[in-house]
């Protein structure tokens, strides 16, 4: 247990590289590389539940080696949490806002993280932590249906929404109407970093077969409850949640057996290996520079689009020339991330 698992690295990897795509770019990209407007999944829609999920499954697989103290909870935490304050900071001072937004990416990763390894440590049983993620779930469902019943997931006027304009209140939002990283959500999030937890468990007993079983038992839980609720990725809804798990547990166990069985195929994913080994630190990278990117200006334009007209900008359609643009962009951070690895640079939060 002292060997990192390779595929883990290699999930938390590529759903890092992909975050870093569709966050960066400078003009129109693929839909699918965009978030939905509301309802559905689109690939961009699948990397915060990624990232919470691996943050289960890493957790699990940590906890087995060494039961983590409430101190080491609350530090991770307070950590998680003071890093995404001050990005939210950071864009405050560079677009010269009035208001701080209070909550964000990380402050939910940390929430989600705090409530998981409470529910880790007192049940510790897989049956019973798979139990707790359904019944958040439930609770959240019941929440959206019982204050709204003729529209629970209305964008306008939602469970989610009212409780996000009490707390933190509309001017610490996102924007004055939409919180999508709120506090309601977080029961949901939660219930994403429990399946990820079950889904460490089964790594470590190296239950392939049963990883298979569970990961297409929440896929399929998934598409059923979809009937009832909305999938929407602002809400986190029990559906998007149960989706998105049951996705990243397969790919999961497909890497475990892509590796078993072809092994030599590992060099083609090293990139990806450096890179989910510094996970929260290239987040911190990423953003920073973007922030710093798309407000800084180069005569009227943003750096970043300056940049991107001339390098990529025109080579092809506006999709392509964007993504290349992005995927450049990701390949320079992969190859940072190498570089970090071959001198055995870990960076922990």
């Amino acid at each position: 247990m002292n060997k990192r698992i390779f595929e883990l690295d290699i999930l938390r990897g590529l759903t890092i590289a992909l975050m870093i795509i569709v966050d960066s770019p400078p003009d129109i990209i693929y839909e699918t590389l965009r978030h939905a407007v509301w309802e559905g999944i689109h690939m961009a829609d699948t990397v915060f539940p990624s990232f919470v999920f691996v943050m289960g499954t890493s957790a699990a697989i940590s906890a087995s080696k060494r039961t983590p103290s409430m101190t080491k909870i609350f530090r991770r935490t307070a950590i998680l949490f003071g890093i995404g304050i001050l990005l939210n900071l950071f864009i405050q001072i560079r677009i010269d806002a009035e208001h701080l937004r209070f909550f964000g990416i990380l402050q939910r990763l940390a929430l989600s993280y705090f409530f998981g390894m409470l529910i880790l440590l007192k049940l510790k049983d897989t049956a019973k932590i798979l139990l707790a993620a359904f019944l958040l779930l439930i609770i959240s469902s019941l929440g959206f249906h019982i204050y709204a019943p003729t529209a629970p997931f209305d964008v306008a006027s939602n469970i989610s929404h009212t409780i996000d304009y009490i707390f933190p209140g509309a001017d610490n939002m996102l924007t004055p109407k939409q919180e999508p990283e709120g506090l309601y959500g977080t029961m949901a999030s939660t219930a994403s970093m429990l399946f990820g937890i079950v889904a460490g468990k089964l790594l470590i007993q190296n239950e392939r077969q049963k990883l298979i079983l569970y990961g297409a038992g929440l896929l399929v839980c998934g598409y059923f409850w979809s009937y009832f609720d909305l999938v929407i990725k602002q809400l986190w809804t029990a559906p998007f949640a149960l989706l998105n798990a049951g996705g990243d547990v397969l790919l999961l166990a497909a890497f475990g057996i892509l590796f078993e069985y072809l092994p030599r195929t590992k060099k083609y994913f090293c990139l990806f290996d450096s890179l989910g080994k510094n996970p929260i630190f290239f987040f911190v990278v990423l953003n920073m520079t973007l922030i710093f990117a798309f407000t800084e200006k180069v005569g009227e334009i943003p750096l970043w689009s300056w940049l991107y007209q001339n390098t990529f900008q025109g080579l092809i359609n506006v999709e392509l020339s964007t993504t290349l643009f992005c995927v450049a962009w990701c390949l320079i951070l992969m190859i940072f991330a190498e570089f970090l690895n071959r001198r055995n640079i870990f960076i922990k939060f």
